[in-house]
C-alpha cells in the first residue's frame, strides 16, 4: 500500500490508478451479492465499507509504522484536507446511490461517470492550468461514447430529472475529490495513507446518520457469506483502492485520472457477464473496446508527456 506520493514515478501512478479502476469495478458485483444475501441497504453498506476500510488501514499502519516528523507541522492543514476530501467522497457515494434509486443504474452511471471527466477537465484547465490537448479531447469523446453504449445499449432506461441532478451532484463530488488530490499533490507533500484514513473517518461520520435510519445490522440467512462479502468490499475496492487512488491522483493529470477510472464500468460489465449471469451483447463488446482504447491511448500519452518533462511541482 502506498505510503506517500513524494517521488512517485508517473508510470507507477498510472499502474495504481488502473488497479483502482479495476478494483472499483468489482464493488458493484459484490454489492449485488450483498443485496441478494441480506436486506442491507445502500447507506448501510457504504457506512460499513468506510468504517471497516478505516479499521483495516489503521491496522496496516500499526503493522507498518512510519515516521511522522512533519505531523505536527501539517496537522491543521491535514485536518482541512481531510474534511474537504471526506465531504467530496461522501457526496460522490451518497448522491450516486440516490441517483440509482431515482433513475436507475444505467442512467445514473452514464451521467455520473460521463459528467465526471468533463467537469474534471474543465476544472483542471481553469484551476490547475492542465491542458488536455486535441488527442486528449478525442480520447474523452471516445470514452464517453463507449460508456453510453456499454451502459445504455439495448436497455429501456427511464430518465428522471431528479435522478439526473443527483448524478450530476455525484459527479461534482467526484471531481472535487480528484482535483483537490491533484492540487495538494503538486507540492510533493501528500501522504496517501494519511489522506485515505482521514477521508474515511470524515465520510463515515457523514454516512452514519443515514445508515442508522436505514438500519445498521442487516438480517440474513447466510451470515458467514455476508461477512465475507462485506469484508471484501471494505478491503479491496475500498481500503486498497482508495489508498492507490489518492497516491496516483496526486501525480497524474486530473483529466487522465478521470479517464482511467472509466475502467470501473468495464470491469463491472465483465463481472456481470461472468459471475452474475447477464447476457453478453454487442453493446457490451463495442462499449468495452471503445473505453479500453481511449484509456490506453490517454495513458500512453501521459507516459510520453512525463518522459519529456522534468519532475517538479505542476
Amino acid at each position: 500500500m502506498p505510503k506517500t506520493t513524494v517521488g512517485l514515478p508517473v508510470g507507477r501512478g498510472l499502474l495504481y490508478l488502473i488497479i483502482t479502476g479495476a478494483a472499483w469495478g468489482t464493488a458493484g458485483a459484490a454489492a449485488s451479492l450483498v443485496y441478494r444475501t441480506s436486506d442491507m441497504g445502500a447507506f448501510g453498506l457504504s457506512f460499513w465499507r468506510c468504517a471497516l476500510g478505516l479499521a483495516l488501514l489503521l491496522a496496516c499502519r500499526l503493522l507498518r509504522p512510519h515516521a511522522h516528523s512533519s505531523a505536527h507541522r501539517s496537522r491543521h492543514r491535514g485536518a482541512g484536507r481531510a474534511v474537504a476530501t471526506g465531504l467530496g467522497l461522501a457526496v460522490f457515494q451518497t448522491a450516486y446511490f440516490a441517483a440509482v434509486e431515482s433513475t436507475g443504474l444505467a442512467v445514473a452511471t452514464v451521467v455520473t461517470l460521463g459528467a465526471g471527466p468533463v467537469l474534471i477537465a474543465l476544472g483542471a484547465r481553469l484551476l490547475l492550468g492542465e491542458r488536455l490537448g486535441v488527442g486528449g479531447a478525442l480520447a474523452v469523446a471516445g470514452a464517453l461514447a463507449g460508456l453510453a453504449v456499454l451502459t445504455c445499449g439495448g436497455s429501456a432506461a427511464a430518465v428522471r430529472p431528479v435522478g439526473v441532478l443527483l448524478a450530476l451532484l455525484s459527479a461534482a463530488g467526484y471531481g472535487t475529490m480528484t482535483l483537490l488530490t491533484r492540487w495538494w499533490g503538486r507540492d510533493g507533500s501528500a501522504d496517501a495513507s494519511d489522506t485515505t484514513v482521514r477521508a474515511f473517518a470524515v465520510t463515515g461520520l457523514c454516512l452514519l446518520p443515514f445508515a442508522l435510519h436505514e438500519g445498521l445490522l442487516p438480517h440474513t440467512p447466510h451470515p458467514a457469506r455476508l461477512l465475507w462479502l462485506v469484508l471484501y468490499v471494505a478491503a479491496v475496492p475500498t481500503a486498497l483502492a482508495y489508498a492507490l487512488f489518492f497516491a496516483g491522483a496526486a501525480v497524474i493529470r486530473s483529466a487522465t485520472v478521470s479517464m482511467i477510472m472509466l475502467l470501473e464500468p468495464v470491469t463491472a460489465a465483465v463481472l456481470a457477464v461472468a459471475l452474475l449471469g447477464e447476457r453478453l451483447t454487442a453493446a457490451t463488446v463495442i462499449g468495452t473496446l471503445l473505453m479500453l482504447g481511449a484509456v490506453a491511448g490517454l495513458a500512453a500519452s501521459e507516459g510520453r508527456t512525463a518522459g519529456r518533462t522534468k519532475p517538479g511541482p505542476g
